[in-house]
């Protein structure tokens, strides 16, 4: 009796298969479950970090108390309104983000098939922190620019994030256009021009910083560039989570896709997925969850990375599990992170970029020595 040779293409595409058909509900519900108890066991941990420490019991119940739920708690007490007024905004804009950057960071991953891919590498990071350096160190060349003496952006609250989204969105654009070939975008060009974009616009960045002669200038975009929260209030808040949002909804429903691409282009192409389309429609709300994201708390390294992959070694491959998993993992990552950064050198603070470098740096060598044999040597 001879057997059947099986290619390992036919492997890999009933695995997927047999994966897609496991029950998605049930798995669901319990790692989302599990990720939304760390998420707000995190942020009690980070609302009760301050110059004055507030106890943990009382946050929780504030918190459960302005989530709906009665706890009893007299919301015209002073700790009720430190928890929801002062300290709640800028934990909850680190949830935001976080959420955003992680999910960003596994549709990447899944578009290339490659633990290490990151959303920064398409120069989105780069672009907003040229935009954000422009605003700062040229303002009045920026407003000029847009025209609005009396407007909005004439006021820093927003004249930074929308010159940093306007300056990551170019920076995308220009690397999509840069790895178009035939009117389809060759994945190889595109990793490359994300870099050397990176580097051209990193240069830009170094000699305004150089010219710029106010020290206080300097010293707010090298926070900006480290990734801060530092007074971020509601105001963002409410701003970000509109483009977010929008494209989080719009990626859950490429996450068959997404699945389907993990067996290969060519096998994905033959059971029906326009590979050149999704590819570029995820690709571009990647560039705008990403950009939203930075262009508020600044470029915030490795959380795109770290999240996703710790949870696809978890919880698996399946997107119609690892994308929601993704935004309650990133949001509660990044929360703790803002914890640690405002408690480990108390009543000093950290910003919240270098804890997550700290972590996500080595973190990637890790992946890097792991995988190293999957890297191409030229």
């Amino acid at each position: 009796m001879s057997s059947a040779v099986i290619s390992p293409a036919e492997t890999q595409t009933r695995s997927v298969f047999l994966l897609m058909k496991v029950g998605v509900v049930p798995r669901l519900v319990i790692v989302c479950a599990v990720l939304a108890v760390l998420l707000f066991v995190a942020m009690t941990y980070a609302v009760s970090i301050g110059t004055t420490e507030i106890p943990r019991p009382d946050v929780a119940n504030a918190l459960l108390q302005y989530a709906g739920l009665d706890r009893g708690v007299d919301e015209s007490s002073p700790t009720y309104m430190a928890v929801t007024i002062v300290r709640l905004p800028g934990v909850m804009m680190a949830a935001l983000v976080g959420a955003a950057l992680a999910c960003a960071g596994a549709v990447m991953q899944g578009l290339f098939r490659n633990p290490l891919a990151d959303p920064g590498i398409v120069g989105v990071s780069a672009g907003a922190s040229l935009g954000v350096v422009l605003a700062i160190t040229q303002t009045e060349a920026i407003t000029d620019l847009w025209r609005l003496h009396n407007g909005p952006l004439k006021d820093a609250l927003w004249r930074i994030p929308v010159t940093a989204f306007v300056g990551a969105m170019l920076s995308a654009l220009t690397v999509y256009i840069l790895s178009l070939q035939r009117g389809r975008t060759n994945i190889a060009a595109l990793l490359l021009a994300g870099g050397a974009l990176n580097s051209v616009l990193g240069a830009i960045i170094s000699v305004l910083l150089l010219r710029a002669g106010d020290m206080t200038q300097i010293r707010t975009v090298l926070s900006w560039l480290v990734g801060s929260l530092e007074g971020r209030g509601w105001d963002y808040f409410h701003v970000a989570k509109w483009p977010i949002m929008a494209s989080t909804v719009l990626m859950l429903l490429y996450a068959r896709d997404l699945n389907l691409l993990a067996i290969g282009e060519e096998n994905a192409q033959a059971l029906g997925v326009n590979v050149p389309r999704v590819r570029l429609i995820l690709l571009a709300l990647s560039c705008v969850m990403t950009a939203a994201a930075v262009s508020f708390v600044g470029a915030i390294s490795f959380v795109g990375l770290v999240v996703p992959h710790m949870l696809r070694l978890i919880i698996g491959p399946d997107h119609r599990v690892l994308l929601p998993a993704s935004l309650i993992g990133g949001a509660a990552f990044l929360v703790l992170a803002d914890g640690i950064s405002r408690s480990i050198i108390a009543p000093e603070k950290l910003e919240v970029g270098i804890v997550t470098a700290l972590v996500g740096g080595p973190f990637f060598l890790l992946l890097l020595w792991r995988n190293r044999r999957q890297i191409a040597v030229f």
